[in-house]
């Protein structure tokens, strides 16, 4: 466990603004026609172009782009409102989020060049697993 004096130096050193996360958000739910899901996630990615990547099938997708956020939990708390709050315009399924993962912009690069995690998004854009 680390004591008062580690907290308050890791705290002084996190930096003060903005910092890129990176997010993957996956939704699963009963199944639903391919053409409407992947409609769907063409219309949340073209309202939100920071979207990277989105990777379907009729019973789940999987979401995957940098998010701009304070720390962690920010990062966390817009990612966790993206499906619900997108479902009705986007005309997306009503799937629920049955994962996320929020990382750090070193932490993903770090991962990517040992070789593990998730590869960059390419290509970019909306597509079956």
């Amino acid at each position: 466990m680390a004591s008062v004096g580690e907290d308050q130096r890791r705290e002084e050193a996190a930096p003060k603004g903005p910092r890129l996360w990176h997010i993957t958000l996956s939704v699963a739910g009963q199944e639903a026609p391919l053409r409407d899901v992947r409609r769907g996630l063409e219309r949340l990615a073209d309202d939100h172009p920071f979207l990277l990547t989105s990777r379907y099938a009729c019973d789940h997708a999987e979401i995957r782009y940098w998010e701009e956020a304070r720390d962690l939990h920010d990062a966390a708390a817009v990612a966790l409102r993206l499906w619900g709050e997108h479902r009705r315009t986007a005309q997306l399924p009503p799937w629920e989020i049955v994962g996320l993962e929020v990382i750090g912009r070193e932490t993903y690069h770090q991962r990517i060049a040992e070789g593990y995690g998730p590869p960059p998004a390419v290509p970019v854009g909306v597509h079956p697993f």
